[in-house]
């Protein structure tokens, strides 16, 4: 190379440690998007009829392990009954959809029932699964 000649320059960008990053990272997102939100596991009671039209709503849940889930955070009665109450006041046409296990005694879920019920809420759908017969017709 000689002193006088101008020096050239390299105008283009290498992409390939960019694509290698966004790979990475991709595969990262894929393997913990799962691992985000868990269902809570729930042997529902069986129906043959399905009565309920859907609507958008919360969702109350019991596990087996007599834990009470608003949506899927963890509560217990009393902080239950003052979401009820809150969420109430936000919306007087509020809907909640009532899942229990089918393990669970029937006295909690009377409970759970009579807090929905003395906070003035009035539209509650009970969840259950189909029966697999009816899901043959």
């Amino acid at each position: 190379m000689r002193l006088n000649e101008p020096r050239k320059f390299i105008s283009e960008i290498n992409v390939v440690p960019l694509v290698d990053v966004v790979l990475v990272l991709l595969i990262i997102f894929m393997i913990t998007a799962p691992l985000l939100y868990r269902g809570i596991d729930l042997k529902l009671p069986k129906t043959e009829v399905n009565t309920i039209k859907t609507e958008e709503g919360k969702v109350i849940s019991v596990a087996r392990t007599r834990q009470i889930y608003l949506d899927s955070k963890a509560v217990s009665l009393r902080q239950l009954e003052e979401a009820l109450s809150h969420m109430k006041q936000k919306n007087s046409d509020l809907v909640l959809y009532f899942r229990a296990d089918k393990e669970v005694p029937y006295g909690l879920v009377v409970q759970v029932m009579d807090l929905i019920k003395k906070n003035g809420i009035e539209r509650l759908g009970m969840v259950t699964e189909p029966e697999e017969k009816a899901i043959l017709r």
